[in-house]
């Protein structure tokens, strides 16, 4: 048994078959939130644009890939253990790379190259709930087999304890709220 378990927030969260009693909404656990892209892309959604690749002159962005002038960007997760639980909630986040390092990933992608070993990254997303400095440096780790590379911050912030020690249950639903997704009045009360 997990430590969450004893929260009747957090099993009404995790329970697909109750309907809150004020609006009917149901949730079945952790959702995780996604950037489609850069915060610095400035030509739009790729979601809005219903292609696989929106290009503007020389400047690309794909579902994980992104080219800005001379700056590259490589989608990430960046994940934050939840305390009380084995479960680890994920922003689906970009990080500025250097050129060098986004070609390597890129040849790495396909497994003809060598495999991707990592490199050093910015971060390149305002996280909900999290006040970071601008251009947070971060490292971006191999991810498994097909999976975008992880994301972890280095410094003393808030984002850096959060992803060392785990978020509270309490912390996750300021996320949502901060992310516009205000959840909690659905966890109040059966």
């Amino acid at each position: 048994m997990n430590l969450l378990d004893l929260d009747a927030r957090w099993r009404r969260f995790n329970d697909p078959d109750r309907a809150c009693p004020c609006c009917g909404m149901r949730f079945s656990g952790l959702f995780d939130i996604g950037f489609d892209e850069p915060d610095a892309w400035p030509y739009g959604s790729l979601r809005d644009s219903d292609a696989e690749e929106l290009a503007v002159g020389e400047d690309k962005l794909g579902s994980d890939l992104c080219r800005l002038g001379e700056d590259r960007f490589i989608r990430c997760v960046l994940p934050l253990p939840l305390r009380g639980s084995d479960e680890t909630f994920y922003f689906g986040a970009w990080a500025q790379v250097d050129p060098a390092d986004f070609y390597a990933y890129l040849d790495a992608s396909p497994g003809d190259g060598p495999a991707f070993a990592g490199c050093p990254g910015w971060l390149a997303n305002a996280l909900p709930g999290f006040d970071v400095p601008e251009a947070l440096p971060c490292d971006l780790r191999p991810g498994g087999d097909g999976e975008c590379p992880r994301l972890y911050a280095h410094g003393d912030t808030p984002l850096v304890t959060a992803q060392a020690e785990g978020i509270s249950f309490d912390t996750l639903l300021d996320i949502y709220a901060a992310s516009g997704q205000d959840i909690r009045p659905h966890l109040a009360q059966d």
